[in-house]
């Protein structure tokens, strides 16, 4: 039984039925989502019903379009300029669907393969990232859930202090789905979503900061897009760009076979 892990699916339902296709992922062979299910390709509601369909076959992240979804069904978020969420948020199974997503963890790790959407913080050693993870994911589901999917920006913007919300949870939040840089005192940045050619002076990818605790870990992730895919013994980063008009990936993880199919819903 192999384990595929699949990047950033943005509502890209034909692409991804494809790219299974293509695969020849088994049935009882599972799926990994890096997260960011939903929104910017046309086809969110049929991606969300196909996964959630999977069953135990699935694992997934949340992401941060997923998080905005949630907040939009709630109530506590506008649309976003390149929102394309419209017919999931009135589907007849909308609520069945959000009780599904919601239930979805922030992080999962299984042997050395950490999956996670955006990041880990080079300071968090294993056990501390689950720690801040599952405390994260209770928040979510807790009755101020709908308070910190208010607060939570899928954006640069860092929320100020929020009465009543931990404010170390929204942080671990951000870090779990927006983060891609790091400064030189190996914080997270959020205002820069370029290739690393082009990296502003003193930031570096989080997961080149110095002193990783986690280890010999490898993290699997996206939410990366202008990264492109990077394998390596500690990283497997899958986002690319599918719903901009590139490719979606799948890596299998016990042999580094990768699988990729062109953009098939534009």
């Amino acid at each position: 039984m192999a384990r595929w892990a699949i990047g950033d699916v943005h509502g890209c339902y034909r692409s991804v039925r494809a790219l299974v296709a293509r695969a020849e992922i088994a049935a009882g062979d599972r799926l990994w989502f890096v997260g960011d299910l939903v929104n910017r390709g046309p086809r969110s509601l049929e991606t969300l019903r196909y996964v959630a369909d999977l069953g135990g076959r699935a694992t997934i992240v949340l992401g941060n379009h997923d998080l905005h979804f949630l907040a939009r069904a709630a109530g506590v978020a506008e649309a976003r300029k390149h929102d394309v969420l419209e017919e999931l948020l009135a589907a007849p199974d909308l609520d069945a669907l959000v009780n599904w997503l919601i239930q979805r963890p922030l992080l999962s790790i299984e042997g050395k393969d950490v999956l996670v959407h955006s990041g880990v913080l080079a300071s968090w050693s294993l056990a501390d990232a689950i720690v801040r993870a599952r405390r994260t994911e209770a928040a979510l589901r807790s009755e101020a859930g709908t308070l910190y999917l208010e607060a939570f920006r899928p954006t640069a913007r860092a929320p100020g202090h929020v009465p009543g919300l931990d404010p170390e949870i929204l942080a671990d939040l951000r870090v779990f789905t927006l983060m891609r840089t790091v400064d030189a005192t190996g914080e997270p940045t959020y205002d820069y979503t370029g290739p690393l050619a082009s990296l502003p002076a003193g930031h570096w990818p989080w997961f080149d900061s110095p002193r990783r605790a986690a280890g010999a870990a490898r993290i699997v992730c996206g939410h990366w897009a202008a990264l492109g895919l990077l394998v390596r013994d500690d990283l497997a980063a899958l986002d690319t760009g599918c719903a901009w008009g590139g490719k979606l990936t799948a890596l299998r993880l016990e042999d580094g076979r990768i699988e990729q199919v062109e953009n098939l819903d534009r």
